[in-house]
């Protein structure tokens, strides 16, 4: 019965509407904190997981010796690799591709690499118009890598304390 009464008074007093009030009339005197995007740009923590890359080492020989790790790895089955052996007696890889579309950029790849072939590079800005531009295919990851070589290695160096 006292909960019935209590409910009245607060529908005809308006409580709700005048608590709802209140708190907009506090938000519009705090102080925004609206980052204006293109321009400006927030912090990304060295760990942050965005579009992949292949590294080379520094005499420019590819890293990944297509031991096929991350393939297995994957959670979502987005990597596919083909390898060969080469002259030298070395595996390398004739097709390393990754689909955009299934990735669900959780790192395992990047974790299960021996040599630190394949990693996740800060790039987040990023768009494709089809279905083709979804894939990064070996020369595109190679290409991202080899343009993102320094930011890669800063990257790195940062996380290495926490490995």
């Amino acid at each position: 019965m006292f909960n019935g009464i209590k409910k009245i008074v607060n529908m005809l007093t308006l409580s709700e509407l005048r608590s709802g009030m209140k708190i907009t009339a506090k938000e519009l005197v705090n102080t925004k904190i609206t980052v204006q995007y293109p321009e400006e740009k927030t912090p990304i923590s060295p760990r942050f997981r965005g579009l992949h890359a292949l590294r080379r080492y520094p005499n420019g020989e590819e890293r990944c010796i297509a031991c096929k790790l991350c393939e297995a790895v994957c959670p979502a089955n987005a990597i596919t690799i083909e390898s060969e052996m080469r002259e030298d007696g070395t595996r390398r890889t004739t097709q390393y591709d990754i689909d955009l579309f299934k990735c669900i950029f959780c790192g395992f790849c990047e974790e299960s690499c021996p040599v630190d072939a394949i990693v996740e590079t800060h790039i987040f800005e990023y768009a494709f118009e089809s279905r083709d531009g979804s894939i990064m295919t070996k020369d595109r990851l190679l290409e991202v890598g080899d343009n993102n070589e320094q930011a890669i290695s800063k990257a790195r160096s940062e996380d290495s304390k926490y490995r």
